[in-house]
């Protein structure tokens, strides 16, 4: 008998195979033939020269497995059926649990199972409850809550899966953590989203996918591919939908680093767009506005990539309001809403305030009835199914899938 093939307790392979699927090689395996059975792999590699198959092996094609497709991920209890993604697991951290399920809802799968814990000094403890090894692993973390405890879990666990032969590890971060900190603004100040990148790269991050970098330069920080959605396409649908009055709308941008967002929503709204200036002299405080444009009687969509205290979208929207605007909508990718920004939305003359959930939501939709939320589950999992099959994402720069 060769090398290539294994039998477990002196069982002879014979005796173990009742059923078996023989597929074809995949490109990205050097396996010219595979044989599974409950689960378990008794293949040989037939590349090498030296290799034979042991003459006792029979191989029995289910009669419902499609020879055609890649080979099939068996269940170790169920009956030998392949599945639509094989080789690949999507696990959750603690941040956005419920994005997560969607996401593999979306994609027909289940969560992997995670036990995440910290001990008594506080430590955080990660064990992964299910094999890895020679997997396509995607984890879904969120820069959000407890940012720095977030943040540990998930290079963690990127670490426990690499260390654990998973052949890809992708860090799936809706809202990327210290985005904000992207450059150097004054003397002796960090740039911390670089030293972020350098984390995840060597806790052994494969591939990241996330959605409106606060600065899409944030890509070049990184060795390895980042694939950087944009929310704006689900954001068009939402305007179209849920604004009678777009055509007559204004897309306005609330300072003039986010003149490009909103000129490019306006171009395919065809619409016009105002952008107010700033003028900040301490954080999350602003002293004075200027509007350049005409927003007279006009619907005003506010767009901007994150909101925290909500101090600048406010201003802007009384601003605009006093300039003849007949209605305010903000719309906005990463709703934080930390400190006063919940009572500052409440008092403030906003008909909607509309976010995605690349961060949870519920408890502050309780406690304001003008945050509406626009779900983004479909286009990550649309990004996970085309890097896991090697097709191209910027469709979805476009698009929302269906």
């Amino acid at each position: 008998m060769s090398e290539g093939v294994s039998r477990n307790n002196d069982v002879t392979a014979t005796e173990n195979v009742t059923e078996s699927v023989r597929a074809p090689p995949r490109e990205d395996e050097p396996h010219a033939l595979r044989v599974w059975h409950n689960g378990g792999q008794i293949g040989n590699n037939l590349n090498s020269s030296s290799s034979t198959v042991d003459s006792n092996l029979v191989f029995v094609p289910d009669s419902s497995a499609n020879l055609d497709s890649t080979p099939a991920r068996l269940d170790r209890t169920g009956p030998l059926t392949p599945t639509k993604m094989p080789n690949i697991k999507i696990f959750s951290g603690s941040s956005h649990p419920d994005l997560s399920q969607k996401i593999a809802d979306r994609l027909g799968l289940e969560l992997g199972k995670v036990v995440t814990k910290k001990f008594s000094n506080q430590e955080t403890c990660v064990e992964i409850g299910e094999s890895v090894r020679g997997e396509d692993v995607y984890i879904v973390q969120s820069g959000c809550g407890e940012i720095n405890d977030n943040l540990m879990e998930l290079l963690i666990m990127i670490n426990a899966c690499k260390i654990a032969s998973a052949s890809r590890v992708t860090a799936v971060i809706p809202c990327f953590p210290y985005a904000r900190q992207d450059k150097k603004d004054k003397s002796r100040a960090p740039i911390s989203a670089k030293l972020v990148a350098n984390m995840l790269s060597v806790s052994g991050a494969d591939h990241i996918i996330t959605m409106d970098l606060h600065a899409s330069q944030i890509q070049g920080f990184f060795d390895i591919p980042v694939d950087n959605l944009y929310a704006e396409p689900a954001v068009l649908k939402w305007i179209k939908e849920n604004i009678p009055e777009w055509k007559n709308g204004i897309i306005v941008s609330p300072d003039a680093g986010g003149a490009k967002r909103v000129t490019s929503i306006a171009d395919r709204l065809n619409v016009d767009f105002a952008l107010i200036h700033k003028e900040r002299k301490k954080a999350n405080e602003v002293d004075r506005m200027v509007l350049v444009g005409d927003v007279t009687d006009r619907v005003a969509i506010l767009v901007d990539d994150m909101a925290d205290t909500c101090g600048t979208i406010c201003h802007a929207a009384d601003k605009l309001i006093s300039a003849g605007a007949t209605k305010v909508y903000a719309i906005l990718t990463h709703g934080i809403f930390s400190g006063p920004a919940i009572s500052r939305i409440n008092n403030a003359c906003f008909e909607a305030v509309v976010v995605t959930n690349t961060i949870p939501q519920e408890e502050k939709m309780k406690h304001c009835s003008k945050i509406q939320v626009i779900d983004i589950s479909m286009i990550l999992a649309e990004a996970i199914r085309r890097t896991h099959n090697g097709e191209s994402v910027s469709y979805l720069f476009s698009h929302v899938p269906l």
